[in-house]
């Protein structure tokens, strides 16, 4: 299970998050691991991959020999954290089995899911408890402007549970950073959910947001990323695209957001029209 305590350490660590099947990714990736544990080692470096539940892939199997292929692409031995990326189309229970198998083999140390539902998430939790195994973590789309997890009951469950509520798309896929405004609204798909009408009515956010930044010497981004972390058993996981993106991402440690703070902007964020998420957390 990923503790409270154990939050701060994944966040201040190289926390690697993979797409399973993507050979590159996990081959490049890899490399990189081994010369940086030759030039350090005592570097840690923390794996998170995520098995992609697709149509074909069938049964616990399936799942192990996925996993095997990630590895054998790392040069691991066994990874932190190995997830469902999402629930599977014609059941979860064999998918379920196969995490479970995964931890008993010695493969990963750790099993979680992604997107998923208070019911599914409940379903998970037994199965895997059934062999002594915890679910550490469900990752879901969690922000300031998409709070269903707290609609869904699904950030109550985790809670409850003691599995680690993983949020995704934290700062919104940029909006949250102030860096679009109406007059410069993003690009491709995301111009089409952040409209310059959207962005309008969450410029109250945004300066509020920038406003209590300044007071503690704190981006935006910063910002949001500790409202996160204020709501207890969360891990934000913000994509650094750079290092200078991650260290301000790793900003976000180490303060706290007053409680006023923390529901003044949950109040101004209520106040805009939510945006749309994955579907299958619906479900």
């Amino acid at each position: 299970m990923i503790g409270s305590s154990r939050q701060l350490r994944l966040l201040s660590m190289l926390v690697l998050i993979l797409f399973t099947g993507a050979i590159n990714s996990e081959t490049l990736l890899g490399r990189f691991i081994k010369e940086r544990k030759e030039k350090d080692p005592t570097a840690e470096v923390v794996v998170a991959t995520k098995y992609a539940a697709l149509p074909w892939r069938l049964g616990r199997k399936s799942v192990l020999s996925a996993l095997k292929d990630s590895l054998s692409r790392l040069g691991l031995s066994s990874v932190e954290l190995y997830q469902l990326h999402w629930p599977g189309i014609w059941g979860n229970e064999g998918y379920i089995d196969g995490l479970g198998d995964a931890v008993e083999q010695g493969l990963v140390k750790a099993v979680g899911v992604s997107n998923y539902s208070e019911k599914r998430l409940r379903a998970a939790y037994k199965q895997l408890k059934s062999r002594g195994i915890p679910l550490a973590s469900n990752q879901v789309n969690y922000s300031l402007i998409y709070r269903l997890p707290e609609e869904n009951s699904v950030k109550a469950t985790c809670d409850e549970l003691g599995i680690t509520l993983i949020a995704y798309s934290p700062i919104a896929q940029g909006v949250l950073t102030g860096k679009y405004t109406p007059e410069n609204p993003p690009t491709g798909p995301r111009g089409r959910i952040y409209t310059p009408d959207f962005l309008t009515k969450l410029q109250p956010l945004l300066n509020r947001i920038k406003e209590i930044g300044q007071n503690y010497n704190k981006t935006p981004t910063q910002v949001v990323l500790n409202w996160l972390v204020a709501q207890e058993n969360v891990v934000p996981i913000p994509g650094a695209k750079n290092a200078e993106q991650a260290k301000e991402f790793a900003g976000a440690l180490g303060w706290r957001l007053t409680n006023d703070e923390v529901n003044e902007l949950r109040s101004l964020a209520s106040q805009t029209k939510p945006v749309i998420g994955f579907p299958v957390e619906k479900l």
